[in-house]
Parts: structure tokens; sequence; C-alpha cells
């Protein structure tokens, strides 16, 4: 068991972001702020730790968006490794080195890995037949092949799952698949690639994870290893035909790459090889070294990958340690929908910290105070602006600004000395002890939901105690008991700065500031000695803001203009029926006109009877627009119809014309007015 084993140092990774798009707070919840908090907190330990980020610069998503946009696969990259990798350090995630996979020593690094396996015999050799598109002579992969989904029959379903219901697929499950590039129908042709044996695997993998980790790893993560191992392993392919990324490094495989599932996680090892190089560090330590612990921060989409695949990967090339865990999250939605790239539907987090200057650490705290630790979670803008307001604010913050106001007014600003202690100070002082010890072991078993709690339950405690204590009723009367209540409160504030650094470390660096406190690390927290008597504080300054309904709104307004936007790009248009002579469309008399009187037909649900001014004369015409407009609503109505279309019978009243009409994106239909105030009997030409 990992817990009770004793490492030298940590290497912790984090879930490569594909170079194609910025990053959303689906990110974010799911990896990249509960690695940050974990490093932070072993760092604080005094823990050797090395944290690993990078882009992965490979696969096929980012060469269906380099030929969308006219550019090239590089540019693409550049373009989004360099926002991804600004975003991240703009919002404090402290990585070690935020490496990328299309840098040189990746290429070395995934291209020697892979040969070694190749050597030692691991990879099984297969010909199948694969799609080709004969237009541009390409093979195609999943992505490059869109058709009509078997399962909700939308039409434009890629060859690995359809966006539409979600449901995994493979090309030979689409109907009239055809290809990206060209358009045509692929056929099938031969093609040679490497398969990783899986299946030989695993008797060794059941042994490693069905035994040796059904207790340590979270109950997600171990359910879904399970399951695929039950079911059992497949080969799976190393290599694939696209002329973007890691080229095979074996003769006769032109136009063939490292699949990006097996390049992808050996970047992990090749930033820590960068990383040595610039720090004079022995990266072999960090990954052959038995007395390290790997740790992977993923979502649970990459599971399989970091705890099946790449460790058999390790594992047969002989030389690695293995993950010792690899606690991976579900997915955040927002607001009760799934985040998605291609809709849009997303907090895009370049845009918050444009929106929300100087609020990192409020997207920090409500990502991990809302964390989908075991089950899918939901971002509401609501939720954010209430936990900021209600608990940053008005606990945490409050604590501290009233502690800090009240020193300065009471003891000049300076830290006062405690002079004798009752029962509750001794109480509060126990307790606040306890609280290192706590947060620690909830952050130790990747709880951070729970740590996060304890972390504000400490401000809690403080908040408590200083409302109980009502130093400002004691002034005038027992200065004495003013100046240990304010110690004891200032104390707890020191804790707070150290304790919510790898939360909240913006917050934390401004309260340590205010308080002039030297650089303390994890073991000092708990002390009621971390302020010096005498010790002079800076001015006080509000370490949170109340965020108004005003910006949420706004957020929320965002939201909805992108749901609208989708629904219209959504809407199916019909095509364009067969073309007519103008000499036929002439001879349609269509005029402006008003409805002078409306009422229903009786025993119909569509029909109205409407009495019509067409400038020419009054008429009687039947339309099927009960559905959509109440007869009260349409007299007076400017329309458009059409007078000479020949009578026609409708429950005994004969129609003479039809109105214009259209239906918009709900079903709805809408009548067809003039912008401007036409007389009756106007020619529409």
């Amino acid at each position: 068991m990992a817990e009770k084993k004793s490492f030298k140092r940590y290497t912790v990774t984090s879930a490569l972001p594909y170079a194609n798009g910025p990053i959303h707070i689906g990110h974010l919840a799911g990896v990249y702020v509960p690695a940050d908090i974990y490093v932070r907190y072993l760092r604080s330990k005094g823990t050797d730790v090395v944290f690993i980020g990078g882009s992965d610069e490979h696969g096929v998503p980012i060469t269906i968006k380099a030929r969308q946009q006219g550019v090239t696969p590089q540019e693409i990259v550049d373009k989004y490794h360099g926002m991804i990798k600004t975003s991240f350090e703009q919002f404090g995630i402290s990585f070690d080195i935020y490496s990328r996979t299309s840098n040189q020593i990746h290429h070395e690094t995934a291209s020697g890995f892979f040969k070694t396996l190749y050597d030692k015999g691991e990879f099984i050799e297969k010909t199948s037949l694969q799609y080709y598109d004969e237009a541009t002579q390409h093979f195609l992969a999943d992505r490059y092949i869109t058709g009509t989904c078997p399962h909700c029959h939308f039409e434009k379903a890629y060859g690995d799952q359809c966006e539409n219901c979600g449901t995994s697929l493979s090309p030979d499950d689409l109907i009239n698949p055809v290809s990206v590039l060209s358009g045509d129908k692929p056929i099938k042709k031969e093609t040679k690639h490497w398969y990783l044996p899986l299946d030989k695997y695993e008797p060794w993998l059941k042994e490693w994870i069905i035994k040796g980790h059904k207790d340590d790893w979270k109950i997600n993560v171990y359910g879904q290893c399970k399951s695929w191992i039950d079911h059992g392993l497949q080969p799976r392919a190393v290599t694939r035909d696209l002329d973007w990324g890691v080229k095979v490094p074996i003769p006769e495989t032109e136009g063939k790459v490292l699949y990006v599932w097996f390049d992808a996680p050996i970047g992990y090892i090749s930033a820590t090889r960068e990383w040595a190089e610039k720090t004079g560090k022995d990266w072999k330590l960090y990954w052959k070294d038995e007395e390290t612990r790997l740790i992977h921060f993923i979502g649970k989409d990459n599971i399989v990958f970091h705890c099946i695949i790449f460790p058999s990967m390790l594992k047969h090339e002989g030389s690695y340690i293995l993950p010792d865990n690899v606690p991976a999250f579900e997915f955040m939605n927002l607001e009760n929908d799934k985040i998605s790239t291609s809709r849009n539907w997303a907090v895009w987090l370049h845009e918050y910290l444009e929106d929300f200057p100087g609020k990192q650490d409020v997207l920090r705290y409500v990502l991990t105070a809302n964390a989908p630790e075991t089950k899918d979670n939901d971002f509401t803008w609501k939720d954010f602006q209430t936990r900021n307001n209600s608990e940053l604010l008005a606990i945490f913050g409050n604590f501290v600004n009233r502690t800090m106001v009240l020193t300065h007014n009471y003891c000049k600003g300076k830290v006062p000395p405690i002079e004798e202690l009752n029962d509750y100070d001794k109480s509060v002082l126990e307790e606040m002890k306890e609280f290192p010890m706590k947060i620690g072991v909830s952050l130790d078993n990747f709880r951070f939901r729970e740590a996060l709690n304890e972390l504000m339950n400490l401000a809690r405690l403080g908040n408590k105690y200083l409302t109980d204590s009502e130093p400002w009723k004691l002034f005038k009367t027992d200065e004495s008991r003013v100046r240990t209540i304010l110690n004891i409160s200032l104390q707890i504030c020191a804790n707070l700065a150290i304790l919510s650094k790898p939360f909240l470390p913006f917050s934390a660096d401004k309260l340590s500031k205010m308080l002039n406190l030297e650089k303390s690390v994890w073991k000092d927290a708990g002390s009621a000695e971390l302020l010096k008597d005498g010790q002079t504080l800076d001015q006080p300054e509000y370490l949170f803001e109340k965020i108004d309904d005003a910006a949420i709104e706004a957020q929320v307004q965002k939201l909805l203009d992108t749901k609208n936007a989708n629904e219209q790009k959504a809407i199916k248009v019909n095509p364009a029926k067969e073309n007519v002579i103008y000499e036929d469309f002439a001879k349609l008399d269509i005029r402006v006109a008003t409805v002078l009187e409306a009422e229903k037909v009786p025993k119909t649900d569509k029909l109205l009877k409407l009495k019509i001014d067409t400038g020419i004369d009054n008429r009687t015409v039947i339309s099927g627009i009960a559905n959509a407009y109440k007869p009260e609503d349409l007299v007076g109505k400017k329309i458009c119809m059409i007078v000479n279309l020949a009578p026609r019978k409708i429950r005994g009243v004969e129609s003479m014309g039809m109105i214009l009409s259209a239906e918009n994106s709900k079903g709805e239909l809408c009548l067809i007015s003039p912008t401007e105030d036409f007389h009756n009997g106007s020619e529409i030409k």
C-alpha cells in the first residue's frame, strides 16, 4: 500500500491538453486545479517533487482544425500552445515545466521508446483493411470519416463518435460514410501497422491492478479498469497512417506516425528530460528509481490509457517505475449541460481571466468546492457568485478583515501579547492545532473537497471565536483581554495563510504580506506562535470582493447567446425545389393586405376564417394558423398574400387566396408582413 511506503521524491503529471483549442473549466476542475493543489501541498511539506505538464500537439483533431482554417498543423499548435501556457501561468498552475510534444526532445524520446519495444519483439505486426480516400490518396483516421449515426440518425457523426447522442462508433457503423477530405465515399484498402498486445499482458494487469490496487485507487478508477479487464483486452495499434506526428522509426514506414495515445504519455518523460537539462537534475531518478512515487492526474476519459495501456508500455520497456496512483476525476458540466468545445458551451479560462481580473482564487475555490471527484458535477454562475459572496467573502475574508482592522484600531497595528488564557481560548488553540493534520490527511488521499472544507472550518472557527469574544465591547474595560483575543485571532489568520496556499495561492500571498509573516511551511502550521509579539502588520486589504448580479448576468447572457447561436446553426434548411422559369413566377399576384376580421372555424383546431382587405376587394380566406395566432391578435395586421390563387372550398367556405408564412426554428408559423406601411393592394414583385 502506497500510504505505508515512504518515498524520496514524487513525479506528478497532469494530462496533456490538445493544442487545438483553449482551456476551459472542465479541464481545470478535472485535472489541473487538483494537481496543482496536491503539488503545492507537497512542496510546502518540503517534498522533492517535479510537476510535469505540456501540450499534446499531435493527432487528428489538430490536423482537422488546420485543414478547416487553411493553415499548417504547426501553426495551429503554436497558437494554442502559447495560449494554454499563458493561461496556466496567469491562473497560478505551478508547473515545473510546461513542454510540448512537437519538441525535438519528445520526438527522440518517443521514437526511442518505440524502438526499444520493437527490438524486444513486443509488438504484433498486422495488415488490415482500412478506409482510404482515392481522390486524395490518404488513409482515413476515424475523425476523417463522417456519416449518419445508426442510433440517432444525426447526419454528421464522426467515425469514432456521434457528437449528437454521444455514442462511441467505428467507421463501419456509419450509414453512408464519406471522406471529410474529398466528400467522396471511401474504399477499403490494405495497410500494415504495429499493435501492443494488451491481451498478452492481461495476467500481469490482473495481478497489478485487480489485486494490487483494489484498496488504494479511487473506486471510479478501479471500477473502470476492472470492467475493461473483465471484458477481455485486445491488441491496440500503436501506429497510424498520417503525416503529422512522431515518425515510426523503422524502415519502410513512410507516411506512418506513432498513434497519439502512444506518444502523448511519453511526453511526460520527454518533458522531465527537458526540465532536467535546464536545472541540472538527473531525470532518471524521477522515472526509474523505485523510491519515486509516480502520480497521474487525469479526467475519466483517460483512465484506460493511464492505468492499463501506459503502464503496460512502461512495464514491458523494462526500466521505468509504474504509476502508484491515478486519482482521475469525473466530468464537470456547465449549467446542467455537458461542456462541448464544438458547441462553444464552455467557460474559457482566458476569457475568465479577462472578465474577472484578480479573481483566480475564486474560480479555484469554486471548482474545488464543487469538484467532480467521484461523479459528474455541475458548474453554475449562480453557485459561483454564492460561494464567493457567502463563503470566501463572508467567512474567510470577513474574519481576516475584522481581525486586522481591530488590531490596527486597538493595538496600533502591532501584534499584541497573550496575557492570560481562559478555557475558551485554550480550546480554540487546541482545535487550531488539528487542522494541518486534518487537511493533510484529506490531501494525501486525494479528497480535495474535504480538505478545502476543513480549511474553511478553520476560518469558521476564527469567526466564531471573534464574534463570541466581542473585543469591541471590552476595549474600554479590559484591554488585557482584548490583546489576548486579538493575538489568538491573528495566529489563526497566520495559520490560514499557510494552510490556504495550496488552494488559494494568490490570497495566501496577500494575507502573508499583510501579516508580515516570514516564510513558513506546512510543519509550522498549528502553532500559536507564528507571529511574534510587537510585530508590525501592514495595512488591511480585502482578500475578496463581492461579485454583483450584473457580472453574473453578463456571463449567463453569454451562454444564452451561445445556445441561441447553436440552435440557429442546427436548423435544417430544406433543399431548393426544382427551378421555375420567370414567366411562371410572374403569374403569381402577391399583394399587401390587411386582416379585417378573424374567427375560428368550428370543429377544427388549426383553421381560422379571415376577412381580408386586399385593396382590390374584401374577401374570405381560410388559413391553418390557429395554433400560432389568436383571432383577436390578427385584426388590423398587415400581411402578404397571393390574390390570384384559384378558389377552393374548405369546410364549406370558399377560400379566395393564400396568406404567406414562414416556419421559425421552433416549428412555429410566422406571417410574412411588410416592414413599411404599404397601402393595401401594393404589388410584391
